[in-house]
């Protein structure tokens, strides 16, 4: 069986991916594709992770965490998609000792280690630490920067660390990467890698995102383009999109309010720049399929 985990980061889809999902379970059934409604495992995902210590429950941790699954359309499901962004953990313990979620690595090994006879797939988008912190901190009681993070240095952190734990503590899971800032330019494309579909597989949902940020006249005249320009490749249809986002994306819909006592431009154009070095970085690192427009 394939298990994919998504497990966030934290605010980049805000349960959107699983949304638009959804809207394809009748087509989903059909190719023994399972989406279990989150409420069912995502509570017993950590009793299961932290009893797992225990190799010889593991076989009976496996059986009771699928019986819990809710999914009436797929009784013996192929692929089963799952979505949980505080996997790595809550928020207000995501980044200590300059590492940003530093027990990744652990609880993944521990789900691995529950389907260890199954094929995992992990699914990760990553964020701009520039927007990334600010949001984590607007998620949390925490009164600064240095409260959410245990005083970690915010030009010390990196994804690409973060991705090189994993890999060496599950190198028989595939790990598929992300930026958020690029998201409406892959929405399509991540729903069906997350589903494990063809290309050239219609899949329902691929305009979600892109509803809530360009105008509705952009959105009618993208789909008329798209409608008459049929057999596009993924690179074709990200630079559509690109252009159409250039001239009708809704700018409140995009903007971010970056208010963080001491953050000045030049602090926030570094941490971009970062970011940026991180991801190539990142693109050099093997056994990462690392997904960008």
């Amino acid at each position: 069986m394939q298990v994919v985990l998504h497990t966030g980061a934290h605010f980049t889809d805000d349960d959107k991916l699983l949304k638009s999902l959804a809207k394809n379970t009748e087509m989903f059934a059909e190719r023994g594709i399972s989406l279990p409604k989150p409420r069912s495992y995502r509570a017993d995902m950590r009793s299961t992770l932290g009893a797992v210590q225990n190799t010889a429950q593991r076989d009976e941790l496996r059986a009771r965490f699928l019986d819990n699954l809710v999914d009436k359309s797929v009784k013996s499901p192929d692929r089963i998609l799952m979505s949980h962004s505080n996997f790595f953990g809550v928020p207000k313990i995501a980044i200590r000792q300059n590492m940003i979620y530093p027990d990744a690595a652990d609880r993944l090994l521990d789900f691995c280690n529950i389907f260890e006879q199954d094929e995992v797939e992990i699914f990760l988008a990553i964020r701009n630490p520039a927007t990334f912190l600010p949001a984590m901190l607007g998620g949390t009681p925490c009164k600064s920067i240095d409260d959410l993070t245990n005083n970690s240095i915010p030009t010390a952190l990196r994804w690409s660390e973060l991705v090189t734990r994993i890999r060496a503590a599950v190198p028989q899971a595939s790990l598929t990467v992300w930026c958020n800032e690029d998201t409406p330019l892959l929405w399509e494309e991540l729903l069906r890698e997350m589903a494990g579909l063809d290309a050239t597989q219609p899949i329902k949902g691929g305009n979600d995102l892109l509803d809530e940020i360009m105008s509705k006249e952009g959105m009618s005249r993208y789909q008329s383009y798209i409608d008459s320009h049929p057999g596009m490749t993924e690179m074709q249809k990200r630079r559509v999109i690109a252009a159409f986002l250039d001239k009708f994306a809704l700018d409140d819909e995009l903007e971010e309010e970056l208010d963080i006592p001491g953050w000045t431009e030049d602090f926030i154009d570094a941490l971009t720049e970062i970011y940026d070095e991180d991801l190539y970085e990142m693109s050099r690192l093997p056994g990462v399929n690392l997904i960008m427009p």
